[in-house]
């Protein structure tokens, strides 16, 4: 019996599938485990209850269906159906990478196709490897869209050389030589920063809340220091202290302070360039 996870964040998208399911519950064949309106609650439903087959909306608030992906653990990902209401980019990426997908509104007929597919892939877990080197590689190309999609600079900027970080009744000012890396988590921008003067010379870090989104950092940070390692992170260079060897061709960052920061498989192999390994 596969036990499922509806992800999406409209309600009647849910309620939908959840009643196109039902005979299928009914027949003993799955059971709906859970269901999630948002990504961040999706991440929370996946690490605290094993789920078989997960059924992801492409486009949710605060993580979007990719982003869900690529902040879980690629041992704990499930057998998954993307679903979508644009016949758009994701669609011809699906096709193109053998990954499977609903159109919404969700047919039955369809819906039954995929869960077939599911419960034979279930049964067959020598097949899993494939399956999920395909949607690693779906989850490169997204972030390959993604970079060519960002607007070529017309002419040199000026970039920062210091933060201005809010701390209660304060504005703490940074040199960017202190960042060590900037991450969003939950929809909150963090910036983690080296504490001046430690006691021993030990480094140590802090991570200030900011208003800044990643990709604004990335912007107005000077790319020969920074790099995007992932959607969801951004490194000083010289801050990274070792590449560990990480899931399906990624690397584990040790950086400056003990931090940590995993980089994406695209983003890895590019880290390697710029490191000249």
């Amino acid at each position: 019996m596969l036990h499922v996870l509806i992800a999406d964040d409209e309600p009647p998208a849910r309620k939908r599938l959840r009643r196109l399911l039902k005979p299928m519950e009914d027949a003993g064949r799955l059971t709906v485990a859970a269901e999630a309106g948002d990504g961040v609650d999706t991440l929370e439903r996946l690490r605290e209850q094993p789920i078989d087959l997960l059924f992801l909306d492409i486009r949710m608030p605060g993580l979007d269906g990719f982003e869900v992906l690529e902040r879980l653990e690629p041992t704990r990902r499930p057998i998954v159906v993307f679903t979508t209401a644009y016949d758009d980019y994701a669609v011809r990426a699906f096709e193109a990478n053998a990954i499977d997908y609903l159109l919404k509104p969700v047919s039955r007929a369809r819906l039954e196709d995929a869960v077939g597919r599911a419960e034979r892939l279930h049964r067959t877990p020598t097949a899993r490897p494939d399956t999920d080197e395909r949607l690693a590689q779906l989850l490169d190309w997204v972030e390959a869209q993604q970079q060519q999609a960002r607007p070529a600079e017309t002419a040199p900027p000026e970039y920062l050389r210091q933060l201005s970080i809010p701390v209660r009744d304060r504005i703490l000012v940074v040199p960017v030589e202190r960042v060590v890396s900037a991450e969003i988590q939950d929809g909150i921008t963090r910036v983690y920063v080296l504490d001046e003067d430690m006691p021993g010379g030990k480094a140590h870090l802090r991570p200030h809340v900011v208003n800044y989104t990643l990709d604004q950092l990335e912007a107005n940070l000077s790319p020969q220091d920074f790099m995007r390692v992932h959607r969801s992170a951004l490194v000083r260079l010289e801050h990274i202290r070792e590449l560990i060897a990480w899931f399906s061709g990624r690397y584990k960052l040790a950086m400056t302070g003990g931090h940590e920061v995993i980089a994406s498989r695209e983003r890895s192999r590019q880290l390697k360039e710029r490191l000249l390994l």
